[in-house]
């Protein structure tokens, strides 16, 4: 959603790259890029005015002015504002003294509450909870019975006793589920409400009766972040008619220009709490401003990555695993092993959102968006389609079995082969990261596969080094070396001579550093 205006600011910052100091023109130069930038992507026009007052008046300060590098001062002052637009601080659900706790959920038909309603069961189950989805929204036809497929597929609880499509009082069935949630032991209500097209009193009315009918600890809008300015105006509408505590943006994964989201957290004064981004009912999950800030500066969102990992990874079968890499260089870890990883990395979603969450992969994004997926079923097949003896020892696989394991798995036999060879790399690859030699290819850093090595063989050198043969060349190396040490003896902590050394001082960009 958010791929135009982050290719937008990444070419506006690139012009700052190299630059000494930042002289006025290039603040407004930068202001203007970015403020065109906030306009194309469709942000409210008070929202961009306010933001790029921000951004100069802290460009000009003494923060950029002093500061080493002042592109990259410019780029934390354009995140830091960012994440200020989109709320600050990640606002959390408030939960009842006394449960259960009960949620509302408001907004426009068509902008995904009803299905939205499950993925909110689905995430409060996931984190302990006993959620019930109570269907209020009685006047769209099969809103009801769709609502009871959803909270099925989230394997949660559903209160449905009116069947809908006109027929019910919404209020009645809302007032009546504070009841059965109780005598049910269900500590969290979600209520479903009604949309309408647009906002009308009939609407108005409904959602206010319901609210005083419930007394909701958490009134949640839901709003199609692709309808634009629009879902800006429809906030105000509700905040004024109803009210409401929290926004839930879904539809995130689209490819509109994403402005409301930047926009209705500031506009309203009410937070962006949750957020869908997808149609599975996984794809849904808080709403973090910083992490969505670093995501369209395209610095990634690395602490997402790491969650949606430790949800699908035990620490049980990730220690198991590296034991295996570690030992015996790798031959341990079999394509039994490579397809258990290849599916538990599947759950975590398409590879594509999770190539997307690394630092600067906005740069390469036309070749992620070409990812085929499909791609990994066809990798699963082909080591299903093996032996057991096979996927133990990779190693004896030849052409007739190639040729048998191509044939019962659909591909061409250059793929099995393809397959088995990347498997042998990829095992070596990360047997040596298992054994603390880091990523291959990378010297001269801790930690990092080829550095110990080298430096090793630097040392030994170094100690085998021998004098020259030639007396006169050696008297002279031994003079150098001599002064040399004296110099070293007398001289200051520059390796300037001492008594410059005592007039030295430190240029003004560097004192702050130094206490």
């Amino acid at each position: 959603m958010f791929d135009t205006l982050s290719d937008r600011l990444s070419a506006t910052f690139k012009n700052l790259r190299g630059k000494g100091r930042l002289s006025e023109a290039d603040i407004d130069a930068t202001a203007r890029e970015i403020r065109i930038a906030l306009l194309e992507a469709d942000v409210a026009l008070p929202v961009v005015r306010a933001f790029i007052a921000n951004v100069k008046e802290r460009a000009r300060g003494v923060e950029v002015s002093q500061a080493l590098n002042p592109a990259q001062q410019v780029v934390k002052i354009v995140n830091e504002e960012l994440v200020g637009i989109l709320g600050g601080e990640t606002r959390r659900l408030r939960f009842a003294k006394n449960p259960p706790t009960v949620i509302m959920l408001a907004g426009l038909q068509g902008a995904g509450k009803t299905t939205l309603a499950g993925k909110l069961g689905l995430w409060l189950k996931g984190q302990g909870h006993s959620p019930l989805l109570v269907a209020c929204d009685l006047q769209r036809p099969n809103a009801v019975n769709q609502l009871s497929v959803v909270a099925d597929r989230a394997g949660v609880a559903v209160y449905a006793p009116e069947p809908g499509n006109g027929v019910g009082d919404p209020v009645q069935v809302a007032k009546d589920s504070i009841e059965f949630a109780k005598s049910k032991v269900h500590d969290i209500v979600i209520v479903d409400t009604a949309g309408r097209l647009g906002i009308d009193e009939e609407l108005m009315r409904q959602a206010a009766d319901i609210r005083d009918a419930v007394s909701p600890d958490e009134i949640l809008f839901v709003v199609d972040a692709m309808i634009g300015q629009d879902a800006v105006n429809t906030a105000e509408a509700f905040r004024d008619g109803v009210g409401f505590d929290g926004v839930v943006l879904s539809k995130l994964d689209g490819d509109a220009r994403g402005g409301a989201a930047l926009s209705i957290a500031h506009v309203t004064g009410k937070q962006i709490m949750f957020a869908s981004n997808g149609e599975k009912l996984e794809d849904f999950d808080a709403f973090h401003p910083d992490r969505m800030a670093s995501r369209i500066l395209d610095m990634g969102d690395l602490l997402t990555l790491i969650e949606q990992a430790e949800k699908t990874f035990s620490q049980e079968e990730a220690a198991k695993m590296a034991s295996k890499l570690a030992s015996s260089k790798g031959k341990d870890f079999t394509l039994d092993d490579f397809l258990a990883q290849m599916e538990q990395v599947r759950k975590m979603g398409s590879i594509s959102k999770l190539l997307g969450m690394l630092p600067g992969m906005g740069q390469i994004k036309d070749q992620i968006n070409n990812i085929d997926e499909r791609d990994v079923d066809r990798t699963a097949a082909i080591i299903k389609s093996m032996t057991p003896k096979e996927r133990a020892e990779p190693t004896i696989i030849n052409g007739s079995r190639r040729a048998r394991i191509a044939k019962g798995s659909g591909v061409e036999v250059s793929a099995v082969k393809s397959l088995v060879e990347r498997f042998f790399e990829a095992r070596k690859m990360m047997s040596k990261m298992a054994q603390g030699g880091g990523m291959p290819g990378m010297p001269g850093m801790p930690g990092m596969g080829g550095g110990a090595g080298r430096q090793k063989k630097q040392v030994k050198q170094a100690k085998g080094k021998r004098k020259s043969g030639n007396p006169m060349k050696r008297k002279a190396e031994e003079q150098a070396a001599a002064a040399r040490r004296e110099q070293a003896a007398q001289g200051g902590a520059f390796g300037l001579p001492a008594q410059e050394d005592k007039n030295f001082e430190l240029p003004d960009e560097f004192k702050k550093f130094m206490g």
